[in-house]
């Protein structure tokens, strides 16, 4: 393993699996006791409320460049915890970063978690406010054509269910979905899943626990709104950034998934991260392989604005 993650990995807080509601309660702590440290004052960060038709309302927490132009590009980022812990302000330094060195708006929601609402909730909450950025870009100051949906973990599952939905609906689709160690799959038959059992951050139970949470009410065969592995024909998606580390349960899902969308004729852009473990970039960002994967997030968005003619810092 990395010598700086693996280092690391000595000095993080066991946390107890079977334990939610010290899990969340041990995130919300160690998120308060890092406020501050990532306030830039050359990102505005809020919260707003745009409450989505037929929905509960859907928090969102925002990051916005100061000086980006009127139709900035943006980033749905969706939080990663397994489908049952984060918030919308988890990946608080992540998004001010991102922000910061790419002049995108950063948007993260606040969906709602199992196994209190299971899938579906979490997704529709997801969906309901791309649909609204898509629908209302002025309120947001954004570029619509160059709106990019990504995430880390669970959430990285999400955006990829959300690119599936989009495409079969003939919704606007984005202009990247970005997958960092996604779970894509809720059926744990890979190799690394198999071997994995016991590895920082995340194993093989914590799988188990989380697709029984996520699912836990659901009958009949699994959706690929749920499990984006589970979908066959993967035609006609967006361009993909797949990240995978090497000692994640999660890393040949997301290896296969990336494999499939280029037999799919998806333009997709995958690293494999030697020596790391699960969301190595998000638990350990000061580690220098972190902050090359990092730099490589940056690159490929500055891409993307590029590609869409919006103007970057």
């Amino acid at each position: 393993m990395d010598p700086e993650l693996a280092a690391a990995a000595t000095m993080l807080e066991v946390i107890d699996p079977d334990d939610l509601a010290g899990h969340r309660e041990t995130l919300r702590r160690l998120h308060g006791a890092q406020v501050g440290r990532w306030m830039l004052a050359t990102v505005v960060v809020e919260d707003i409320l745009p409450g989505p038709a037929g929905l509960p309302p859907v928090l969102v927490r925002t990051y916005r460049p100061l000086g980006a132009p009127p139709e900035a590009p943006a980033l749905l980022w969706l939080h990663g915890g397994g489908f049952a812990v984060g918030f919308a302000a988890v990946d608080d330094d992540f998004c001010v970063r991102v922000a910061a060195a790419t002049g995108y708006v950063v948007v993260s929601p606040e969906y709602r978690l199992a196994p209190e609402e299971p899938f579906p909730a979490g997704f529709s909450d997801c969906l309901a406010v791309y649909e609204w950025l898509v629908e209302y870009p002025a309120t947001m100051g954004i570029d619509r054509g160059c709106l990019v949906v990504g995430g880390t973990s669970a959430g990285a599952g999400l955006a990829a269910s959300l690119c599936l939905k989009l495409r079969d609906i003939g919704g606007h689709q984005p202009a990247l979905q970005l997958l960092a160690c996604p779970v894509i799959d809720d059926r744990l038959a890979s190799a690394s899943m198999a071997e994995y059992t016991s590895t920082p951050v995340f194993d093989r139970y914590q799988a188990e626990l989380m697709w029984k949470r996520y699912l836990r009410s659901w009958q009949g065969e699994v959706p690929c709104y749920a499990a984006a592995g589970r979908e066959r024909d993967l035609r006609g998606l967006p361009t993909a950034y797949v990240q995978a580390a090497q000692y994640d349960p999660l890393r040949d899902e997301g290896l296969d998934y990336a494999r499939r969308l280029i037999e799919a004729r998806v333009a997709v852009e995958l690293h494999l991260y030697p020596g790391t473990f699960h969301s190595f970039d998000m638990v350990v960002p000061t580690a220098a392989v972190s902050r090359r994967a990092f730099q490589e997030y940056v690159e490929v968005l500055r891409a993307v604005a590029a590609r869409n003619a919006v103007r970057v810092n």
